[in-house]
Formats: C-alpha cells, structure tokens, sequence
C-alpha cells in the first residue's frame, strides 16, 4: 500500500510539473522576442480575394532564433519564408505557385525588462527577393527599421510590433498590435491584428483574428496548436474571410 501511495505522489508530481512547463512555454510564446528557440509553420487559407473571388494559401516558414550577444542583450532573429498556393487574385490571373518573398528581421533586446515591466527590441527588417513570380511576390531588395515592445502582467500579454520597408517599388507599414490571456494546461487565447499601409500605392488592408492555441508534447517534442478564423477589411482586394492554422515546434533550452 505503501508503494501505491507512492505511485501515486509521483504521477501527480508529473502532472503538475508538464502543466506548468506548458504554461511557461504559452507566456513566452506570447512574447515575439522570447529567449526560445522554436520553428513557426503557419497556414493562412483566404478566399474571396478581388474581382474574381480568387483564394490564397500562404504557407509561412518563420524559424525563430536567439542568440546571446553579451552578459544583458539578446539578438532575436525572425525569418519568414512564404510558399504560396493562389488562383485569380489579380483578376484572371490564373493560378501561381511557389515562393514569395522572404522578410527577414533581428532584434536587440535587453533580456531583463525595464523597471516598469516593458519588454523591447528594435532592429532591421529585409525584404529579399526570392519570389519565383512576378505576382507571388516585389522581387526587389528592400530594407526598413523595426521594433516590437510589450508588457506581461499575471496572465495577460499587451503589445504590438511595427517595421518599414523601402525598396525601389514600395514603401510600406506593417503594424502588429496583439492582446493575449493564458490560461492553464497551456492554453492561450490571443486577439492580433495585422495592418498594412502601402504609401506606393495608398492602399491600406487589415486582417483581425481571435486565436486559440494550447502546448501539448509528442514524445519530448513540445507543440503549440492553434486556429483563428481571419476577418479582412479595407481595400478592394482584401479576401472575404479566411482562416490561420499554426504548428510550432519548441526548443526549449
């Protein structure tokens, strides 16, 4: 009996100890400049898109990595590599498929918070013309500042990143405001929103989304899961509705 009580002990002593791994990887993911290794796989499915009702699929690669620079700085790196499947976006345009262009950022970031609590990074941001299409992608360099800055308190995660890009075709603001509240067993609900000003063009499109996500294990492999339905507004090739679907694998150190 002595033993069974012992088991017993020990398998809950598990369980709350993967409930609270879990739920620190859901806080630090709710933290774009985090000191975690881990490998986004993001799914972006659009519908509805301009003239001909064309649809999207945006498969985004977005490796993130830190690296330790010296005894109080971080230098994150965020590359986002985009395979993408469409048809009729522009028009009659018939269908593309293959790589758009990658955007590449680094962060300097401190990796204590301010005495208020403020979490921050600044940084440049490449555009590389790497778009196998002419309508996949600019095909041209471009380069811009970036910075992203948020504040964890208790549950809840507040912030927002913004960048500028410049190349020869475009000059465009891409602002990233995000709220999240994590709740326990890993799980995480985050409303984000992404903006888009082309100045080029004066075009301005948004999409809204309401993500719910929860970290689990296969094996030793954590995982985050999550699902948004994509809400699109403002210009006249913004898709009707959309959704986000999202695997990331974490390395925790």
């Amino acid at each position: 009996m002595k033993n069974f009580y012992i088991l017993i002990i020990c398998l809950i002593s598990l369980t709350v100890s993967g409930q609270t791994d879990a739920d620190a990887l859901a806080k630090q993911l709710q933290n774009p400049i985090a000191n975690l290794i881990s490998l986004p796989v993001q799914a972006n499915f659009d519908y509805g898109i301009g003239t001909e009702n064309g649809s999207r699929m945006t498969l985004n690669i977005q490796p993130v990595i830190p690296f330790s620079v010296s005894e109080n700085w971080n230098l994150v790196t965020r590359t986002i590599v985009p395979v993408i499947s469409q048809n009729n976006v522009f028009g009659k345009s018939g269908s593309q498929f293959g790589l758009g262009d990658v955007v590449a950022t680094a962060f300097l970031s401190p990796k204590a918070p301010t005495d208020g609590g403020i979490v921050w990074g600044v940084g440049p941001v490449l555009l590389l013309p790497t778009s196998t299409d002419n309508l996949l992608g600019l095909g041209e360099f471009g380069a811009g500042p970036s910075a992203v800055a948020l504040t964890q308190k208790g549950a809840f995660t507040v912030g927002g990143l913004v960048n500028h890009i410049w190349a020869n075709q475009l000059s465009s603001t891409f602002f990233n405001p995000f709220i999240g509240r994590n709740f326990s067993g890993g799980r995480a609900l985050t409303l984000n929103t992404e903006l888009t000003q082309n100045w080029t063009n004066d075009a301005f499109t948004g999409v809204v989304m309401l993500q719910g996500s929860k970290v689990f294990k296969v094996g030793n492999q954590a995982i985050n899961a999550a699902i948004a339905p994509r809400y699109h507004f403002g210009g006249a090739k913004a898709a009707d509705w959309g959704v986000r679907a999202l695997l990331i694998f974490l390395f925790p150190k």
